[in-house]
């Protein structure tokens, strides 16, 4: 593209070496740019392992608390429709025992396996996308997807008829436990819910918050590419 002419003079016996750049006529006025710097694959983007820390906890406290309270809670409350609500803001919300043996709002029942089954493919994809993918040099998105993951669990343990003993309805042999109940009124019930779902919900809210407001996650660990309308000096 151009060429570099070397001078030299000498002045009171110090000598001076010097350099003239000369580019072709079609060269001259027209602006020179970096190359743009390619993007490094996903293998060689480092995950700190904080990272790993924070979605083991929050998958493994997240099922864990859930469990424990369904657990609690039925051996407290008793099978759905033993007990009246207990009402911890009168009329509000309250604790009631319930099993949901379809998805949301009851959607789908009789489909526990089929839920199940969805429900592992999905932590595929999570495990995947956070640490192949490298999704997880996101501490936001590394939260959000340990909730989800903690949801999954709890509500897969139930699935699969871990906790369901002879004597129960066949039916729920793959339903969930719920317990939690919130009503703005006596028209307005929303369906019971447990702490699983509750994790689930924040999850889903943080990608969507994600996915509108932040950049890709494989975006925060680039090194920052030259600007292409920068003059080389």
């Amino acid at each position: 593209m151009g060429s570099l002419t070397r001078f030299s003079c000498s002045q009171n016996g110090r000598r001076s070496v010097f350099f003239v750049a000369s580019y072709p006529p079609n060269l001259i006025g027209t602006r020179l740019t970096r190359p743009m710097q390619a993007n490094p694959p996903p293998s060689a983007i480092a995950v700190p392992p904080s990272r790993y820390l924070m979605f083991g906890c929050l998958a493994v406290i997240g099922a864990g608390l859930d469990l424990w309270t369904k657990q609690a809670i039925f051996e407290w409350r008793g099978l759905p429709g033993q007990r009246d609500v207990y009402w911890v803001i009168d009329g509000y919300f309250g604790i009631e025992t319930a099993v949901n043996i379809g998805a949301v709002f009851g959607i789908g029942a009789g489909k526990g396996m089929m839920f199940a089954g969805i429900s592992v493919v999905a932590l595929v994809g999570i495990l995947l996308w956070l640490f192949c993918f490298k999704a997880a040099t996101s501490a936001w998105l590394t939260f959000a997807l340990g909730c989800v993951t903690g949801g999954i669990f709890g509500n897969l343990y139930d699935r699969l008829g871990l906790w369901w003993q002879e004597g129960y309805p066949v039916e729920w042999k793959s339903g969930v436990r719920d317990w939690i109940l919130w009503q703005a009124s006596d028209a307005w019930k929303w369906p019971n819910f447990n702490i699983a779902d509750s994790l689930l919900v924040i999850g889903a809210v943080m990608l969507v918050v994600q996915s509108i407001f932040f950049p890709p996650a494989a975006m925060l660990s680039r090194p920052p590419e030259a600007d292409p309308d920068a003059e080389v000096a």
